[in-house]
């Protein structure tokens, strides 16, 4: 015998099929960071890819130089938030590793005030990753994580660095800040890694 009606047992929800599961849908763009926010001068800015031989430098000219990609994508935060066809202008990864020659298959990026995350060299190429300088319309904002910040839209936001200045490659999947403090090596938000 059951004592519970309907009116007890909430409604039941239909899935969207754009949220990964255990996100929220919003608006607008929570601005969640660890550490003071820095102000990057462009003059002073360079983004960097380092390998076991090289190291491939671009000045901030430089790399818009290289071409600017307007994308759509959807963004999900590891703290449950997920907002929906974003627009986003950036530099694609592959075109700066057409040049960059490696065996290593593993990326550590590199931010400004010494924030690292880490990323399968695969999961940064075929049209998949990009240094994003602008989010709807406008400049990033420091607070975004401006003047450049690395966009991976299909792994949790915190792979997406902000404030970014370089990757280095490496032969194995060490992790990085969020990484050794718990968060999951991977963190792919369909699967919900969000945590080792």
């Amino acid at each position: 015998m059951s004592f519970v009606t309907r009116g007890f047992s909430g409604r039941r929800r239909e899935p969207d099929a754009d949220l990964p599961p255990g996100q929220t849908l919003v608006d607008d763009w929570p601005v969640l960071s660890a550490g003071v926010t820095p102000l990057v001068d462009t003059a002073d800015w360079d983004f960097t890819i380092t390998t076991e031989t090289a190291t491939h430098r671009w000045s901030w000219d430089e790399l818009q130089e290289l071409g600017v990609e307007d994308v759509v994508v959807d963004i999900h935060c590891v703290t449950h938030w997920s907002k929906l066809r974003m627009p986003w202008r950036g530099i694609p990864l592959d075109v700066l590793f057409e040049d960059v020659e490696t065996e290593q298959d593993y990326v550590m990026a590199h931010s400004v005030g010494g924030y690292t995350t880490n990323v399968p060299l695969d999961e940064l190429l075929d049209g998949r990753a990009w240094v994003a300088i602008e989010a709807e319309g406008e400049p990033l904002t420091p607070e975004h994580g401006g003047p450049a910040r690395l966009l991976v839209p299909h792994l949790y936001f915190w792979k997406s660095a902000k404030w970014v200045r370089g990757l280095t490659m490496m032969d194995s999947d060490e992790p990085g800040f969020w990484e050794s403090a718990g968060y999951h090596l991977h963190g792919d938000p369909w699967k919900e890694e969000r945590y080792w």
